[in-house]
């Protein structure tokens, strides 16, 4: 996405992934994905702590503004630091990459701090390409993709919230 500029973009934080946008598009700023974060920093905690962890946690990316969500990352920490360090360390090494999506809106906020969105659109867009076992130009390739999103488009039926 381009704003004022320069690239915006959202990951899952997969391994060199974000460094690699970065030696492309050293301008850009990076988003990962609070949905990635939330399931990676849930697998340290037991069961019967998941509810009220996941509570806590919420208040740091539903927060109104950067500075809210520091002060809910405080929190957090205290509460849980000691239990579960591992979660919320890693909270703290991508905070910048975490938060970046408090730049924008609140009205947009919901589209971009997830991949989601995009994991969904791949995934039906593979459905539609799957059944080719080659393309024989790139030319070709573009123009089934554009098809195929042409079809689903035709889906989106709802609107996004707000």
């Amino acid at each position: 996405m381009w704003r004022g500029g320069y690239t915006y973009t959202v990951t899952d934080n997969l391994n060199g992934f974000t460094e690699t946008i970065r030696a492309v598009f050293p301008q850009s700023t990076t988003q990962i994905c609070v949905v990635h974060q939330i399931r990676n920093s849930c697998r340290y905690v037991v069961w019967k702590d998941l509810k009220e962890f996941t509570a806590d946690m919420k208040e740091i990316y539903t927060s109104v503004n950067r500075d809210q969500a520091a002060i809910a990352l405080e929190h957090f920490e205290q509460k849980w630091g000691s239990k579960y360090r591992h979660a919320v360390q890693s909270w703290h090494r991508n905070w910048n990459d975490l938060t970046a999506f408090f730049d924008f809106p609140v009205e947009i906020r919901t589209i971009i701090y997830t991949t989601n969105l995009i994991e969904n659109l791949n995934g039906k867009i593979r459905k539609y390409t799957k059944t080719k076992l080659s393309f024989p130009t790139d030319d070709a390739l573009r123009k089934s993709v554009w098809l195929a999103i042409g079809e689903i488009e035709k889906k989106w039926t709802m609107p996004i919230r707000n």
